[in-house]
């Protein structure tokens, strides 16, 4: 008797714990997002079009199909495609990016809290990194058919490396993930010098890691 209490009060306990922590699942097949001219109702996410009217086109997107405009200080351009503007994405905890890198491009560091990011390269040669919560840099280069992944809410980069344009996709695990940059919360719009030299001791700091250890401390990062 007493062992089938013990067993009991394991069993609930596994039970409560995996209540807890469990996604909520969906309670529907799909949930295209539903478009409306003026938002009425405010949720954790976007409310569902009729069944009735969803259509095979809600699950494809073709704004990742173009190159977007790198003419910027950073040569790069990232394009992001959530359930915002992709309907068939909505509920399903995913959103998909493509970054474009013109040579020395770079997207400097900045995270997504809340989302991990898989980060594949289909042309050309990058360095991808990111930084930890001991403010260590994990980095490598990346050719084409490789992939790395940025952990969720940790700053991370990338800088092209290679001799000619770049161009990585990238899959979020939020249909939401947000981006939090460095160059939106410490400079102000005028601040172009400063943002160039931080461009050119990044490119710098990562050319000269290429061929070393695939890790390093933050020091290199100092725009003073």
């Amino acid at each position: 008797m007493k062992n089938s209490c013990l067993l009991l009060c394991i069993v609930i306990f596994i039970c409560m714990e995996y209540i807890c922590l469990a996604d909520f699942d969906n309670l529907q097949d799909t949930c295209p997002t539903a478009t409306q001219a003026k938002q009425t109702v405010f949720i954790n996410g976007f409310s569902c079009k009729n069944p009735a009217n969803i259509a095979s086109s809600d699950f494809k997107t073709s704004k990742l199909n173009h190159t977007g405009n790198t003419d910027n200080i950073f040569r790069s351009a990232v394009t992001i495609a959530t359930a915002a503007d992709f309907p068939g994405l909505n509920t399903l905890g995913l959103s998909i990016a493509r970054t474009d890198l013109e040579l020395d491009g770079l997207v400097l560091a900045h995270s997504h809290p809340r989302a991990s990011e898989m980060f594949f390269v289909s042309k050309g040669n990058v360095v991808a990194g990111f930084i930890d919560t001991r403010n260590k840099v994990f980095q490598l280069g990346l050719k084409a058919g490789d992939v790395f992944v940025f952990p969720r809410g940790l700053l991370h980069f990338c800088f092209n490396s290679g001799f000619e344009p770049a161009t990585v996709f990238s899959v979020l695990n939020s249909q939401n993930p947000g981006v939090v940059t460095l160059t939106g919360a410490m400079f102000g719009p005028d601040s172009d010098n400063v943002l160039d030299k931080l461009v050119r001791q990044l490119i710098s700091l990562s050319r000269s890691k290429l061929n070393g250890v695939g890790n390093m401390t933050l020091a290199g990062f100092s725009i003073v």
